[in-house]
């Protein structure tokens, strides 16, 4: 079961993936990244000098012992990530 968020997370990468985030005041270790694709936004929505692609990353990831699957996403525009959506 999935549940969605949408909160803003700060995000560190190594070799052009996240590597660990901060979500609620927790650092959570990315073991392995699961996923990655990027989605193009509608081209009337893009400003000039805007690329308009989202990064979304789903990793595992865990601020322990206990690993869970997190989707990241990352906006080119704004350079802003954001946490999607966990899995229990």
């Amino acid at each position: 079961m999935s549940r969605l968020y949408g909160d803003p997370i700060e995000v560190w990468t190594r070799d052009g993936e996240p590597s660990q985030f901060v979500w609620r005041d927790r650092l959570y270790l990315v073991r392995r990244v699961l996923d990655h694709w990027v989605v193009a936004r509608e081209w009337w929505k893009i400003r000039e000098g805007d690329p308009g692609e989202r990064q979304f990353w789903r990793v595992e990831a865990s601020p322990g012992r206990e690993a869970g699957s997190y989707e990241l996403r990352f906006d080119t525009a704004s350079g802003g990530w954001l946490l999607m959506r966990a899995w229990d």
